[in-house]
């Protein structure tokens, strides 16, 4: 029979090579294997590893993109019929370089002389930006935004009028003739000196549905109504000719959509705080992550009380404790374990006897106990550190064998 065993410290048993006769490869002095210490520590890492890839995930679906398309009225991203994505997209194809925000600052950052702002809707606007409306250098278009059309520009509206019926241009502005006719409701009256089109059948001389005026040197068109721009209504008369000629004047477009989250209050856009650049909803996640960990926290590290020394009631005798550890071995069939104690033991008795110190290898042990008893080191090193036994007799014989040893190496 030959064992060759690896070499550590007294008192731990050494680890068999796998050409070993008498046990399984793998097998090592607590009766464990490779496979069954990956497993106990894969039992013990699979809840944190899952918490962790659960957050990793979320991680990851906040960082990804905001989706291509929305449901968001009247957006160029949105191809529902209250969107706008198919006017959007075909101005793309023509050269229109199309920037959507919902960020006035992203507004002023853009101004410039033959740039093209088109502002739709004005609910969520406040005075801030109707004031900074004033001072664009960018030409504006203003669509269904009576109140900043009346601050601006000074074209009010005069009533809703009804859109099912075509309304010709019945003007001198190219892009109204152009279109031709357009499907759209509302009324507005200019100021003096601006274009009115599109009137109603039954209006007011000097009101419309699209106005065109001057402010300040540059051009401002004011629609009543943001219909002849949805993808619903835009191919209806000549809605898709003057959306595309109003809103495709320059090259660059900026296309504003007033949002009630817009922290901009008349500051600029290098005052605003890092919190106004991320999405609406990163503040419920953070607050859904904080809440998560604050109860992982909670679940993992709860305490009863404050730990509470306490001098024992009665005194346990090392005799009970070493039956009642050998009740437990037996009861869970732990050979490997029961046999890695005495093996431990035996080995630092012989060692303590033969005045080897406790940094002794298993190798100075063996041979230090084979010329001390006049046995063969492989026999030694193959009751030491060999297999553990996988029965109750096999453990009684193993006893038997150390004890035998023991007595040998104190009589020597």
């Amino acid at each position: 029979m030959t064992t060759t065993t690896t070499t550590g410290p007294v008192g731990r048993a050494a680890t068999p090579l796998p050409d070993s006769p008498d046990g399984p490869p793998g097998v090592v002095g607590d009766g464990t294997t490779a496979r069954s210490r990956a497993s106990r520590r894969w039992r013990r890492a699979r809840l944190p590893l899952v918490i962790g890839a659960i957050l990793v995930v979320i991680g990851l679906l906040a960082a990804l993109p905001e989706p291509r398309t929305s449901v968001t009225p009247l957006a160029p991203d949105n191809p529902q019929p209250t969107g706008a994505r198919a006017v959007a997209q075909i101005l793309g194809r023509n050269g229109v370089d199309v920037e959507y925000t919902r960020r006035f600052a992203d507004v002023l950052a853009a101004d410039a002389a033959g740039v093209t702002v088109a502002v739709l809707g004005d609910t969520a606007l406040g005075d801030p930006q109707i004031e900074a409306l004033r001072e664009l250098d960018a030409d504006l278009v203003l669509v269904d935004a009576p109140w900043a059309s009346s601050a601006v520009a000074g074209v009010d509206g005069s009533g809703g009028a009804p859109g099912d019926e075509p309304r010709p241009a019945s003007c001198a502005d190219p892009d109204a003739r152009a279109a031709g006719e357009i499907v759209s409701p509302g009324t507005l009256s200019g100021p003096p000196g601006a274009t009115v089109c599109f009137p109603p059948a039954d209006g007011a001389d000097g009101t419309g549905a699209y106005v065109v005026t001057q402010v300040d040197g540059r051009r401002v068109a004011v629609l009543a109504s943001a219909l002849p721009l949805t993808n619903h209504s835009l191919a209806e008369a000549g809605n898709a000719a003057l959306a595309l000629r109003v809103l495709g004047r320059s090259e660059h477009l900026v296309w504003y959509i007033p949002s009630w989250q817009d922290p901009w209050n008349g500051t600029t856009p290098d005052d605003e705080s890092l919190s106004s650049t991320m999405p609406p909803w990163t503040g419920p996640l953070m607050l859904m992550l904080g809440l998560v960990g604050l109860v992982a926290a909670v679940w993992r590290g709860r305490r009863f009380g404050p730990l509470v020394v306490e001098p024992l009631p009665i005194v346990v005798r090392s005799g009970e404790t070493t039956r009642g550890r050998g009740r437990l071995y037996r009861r869970a069939r732990a050979h490997g374990h029961a046999a890695a104690a005495l093996r431990a033991a035996a080995a630092a008795r012989c060692a303590s006897r033969l005045g080897l110190p406790r940094s002794a290898g298993a190798t100075e042990l063996v041979d230090a106990i084979a010329h001390a008893i006049g046995r063969d080191p492989r026999a030694v090193a193959d009751l030491l550190y060999g297999p553990p036994p996988h029965d109750d007799p096999g453990l009684a014989r193993l006893a038997a064998y150390l004890d035998d040893l023991e007595s040998e190496v104190h009589r020597s």
